[in-house]
């Protein structure tokens, strides 16, 4: 039976299930004959005719009941501790590169201030001071448009530069060379300054002066845009850890898949390490879907971080491909990665609970068994793989609206309200079903 309760306009399935509820509302999910017995009269039956088995089979249930939800919520919190470090990671990122911007801004800033007293002093006179406000709007609004070198680009431009300060006896080239470099400027807009401070020739070391005044000026711009840039990616990172916990929002909403996967992306960018390469294959055409977005968090956590494993991990090298496209009145998103893939044997236990491949202490074997759960009987969809050596694919399938038919993407898939777990997808997509032991 598939049990419901009203939200606002909507009536949102909460679970299927045999046992009696406080539900609003019953459906039968297909054709279906019921034979009615009083339940109390049934139960003194059977505990009048097998005793030992109603008591071995309440054990067993109560005790399988009692460990997976003991070990489920040890399996949340390894992933909170895993995300909260990982997040933690992140944030110090950006946050330690605003703190050393501030310090050296802060040092610059003294710099423009000493030089501030010399002017102060007369040592410049007003035209002088018009040409260089002139080259220093010119400076920072070269850096704001700077676009980044490669280092072999980089060093041959610092090289060039240096050389011209030291042509020019300006002392310290090779210190100010890096951040003219960085800001776009080159030998050509080094010649234009050297041009414009001619017309001052009376005032003495002119040129110097010009120059460093720009330093100052580089400098500062660039460790700005530094500040702003940590400051927005701490910014993007609470947004995307919002969007990821879902605290602030309905359990049950219409979302965008892509802004789902982005945001688990974001909040696991701690674990997903520089050798290996994320691929967003989207078609953003897809219309948003009806779900509870904080478990389908969950199962992209689970199944981003079993393929980051299988790669190597944070030290790994390959690439993780996220696909999302139409299927058959379905959504289908896909997880492909180039590891070593899963052996044959093991395919058709892989969704089985407590079933894992890690060792000892670092894995409960419940990360499958719970998305399985989450994407089959909460959003009655399917979850499949796909694996040989070097493409190994976790596909999973969501209905495009909340009445869309519960039928498996696949023609032999398993019903969405049963216990059956998929084997694996063979090369034409379809797999057998396969008893779990539930």
């Amino acid at each position: 039976m598939a049990m419901s309760r009203r939200v606002g306009e909507d009536d949102v399935e909460v679970t299927r299930t045999s046992v009696p509820g406080v539900y609003n509302s019953l459906r039968a999910v297909e054709p279906s004959r019921f034979f009615a017995l009083d339940a109390a009269k049934f139960a003194r039956l059977m505990t009048d005719w097998f005793p030992m088995a109603v008591h071995l089979l309440e054990g067993l249930l109560f005790g399988t009941k009692n460990t997976q939800e003991a070990i489920g919520q040890r399996e949340r919190l390894l992933a909170l501790g895993s995300l909260s470090a990982g997040l933690a990671h992140e944030l110090n990122n950006p946050a330690a590169a605003a703190v050393r911007a501030t310090g050296s801004l802060r040092e610059r800033i003294a710099g423009m201030r000493g030089k501030l007293a010399l002017i102060a002093r007369g040592q410049y006179d007003g035209a002088f001071m018009a040409t260089l406000t002139r080259l220093q709007e010119d400076a920072a609004d070269r850096a704001s448009k700077a676009q980044p070198l490669s280092p072999i680009e980089a060093s041959d431009a610092e090289d060039a530069v240096a050389e011209w300060l030291e042509d020019h006896g300006i002392a310290g080239g090779w210190d100010l060379a890096p951040p003219f470099v960085q800001a776009g400027l080159d030998t050509a807009w080094l010649d234009q300054v050297a041009a414009a401070v001619s017309e001052h020739a009376g005032q003495a070391k002119a040129l110097d002066s010009a120059v460093r005044w720009l330093g100052y000026t580089v400098e500062t711009e660039l460790l700005m845009n530094e500040i702003a840039d940590s400051v927005t990616r701490i910014s993007d990172l609470v947004g995307a850890s919002r969007q990821y916990s879902q605290l602030d929002r309905a359990p049950f909403q219409v979302v965008d898949i892509h802004d789902l996967l982005d945001s688990t992306l974001v909040v696991l960018g701690g674990k997903i390490g520089p050798g290996i390469t994320v691929v967003r294959d989207y078609d953003r055409g897809l219309p948003a879907i009806p779900g509870f977005p904080a478990e389908l968090n969950q199962v992209w956590t689970n199944l981003i971080d079993n393929a980051v494993d299988a790669m190597g991990g944070t030290g790994g090298t390959g690439t993780l491909t996220i696909r999302t496209a139409a299927d058959r009145e379905r959504l289908l998103v896909e997880f492909a990665d180039t590891g070593p893939g899963i052996p044959e044997q093991l395919t058709e236990r892989i969704f089985e609970p407590f079933f894992t491949t890690k060792p000892v202490g670092q894995g409960t074997g419940l990360g499958l068994d719970i998305s399985w759960r989450i994407i089959v009987s909460r959003h009655h969809g399917d979850l499949r793989v796909l694996s040989v050596p070097g493409d190994t694919r976790f596909m999973v399938w969501l209905p495009l609206s909340a009445s869309a038919s519960s039928e498996p993407a696949s023609d032999s898939a398993s019903e969405p309200g049963s216990d059956s777990r998929p084997a694996s997808d063979d090369s034409e997509g379809a797999a057998d079903d396969h008893d779990a032991g539930h």
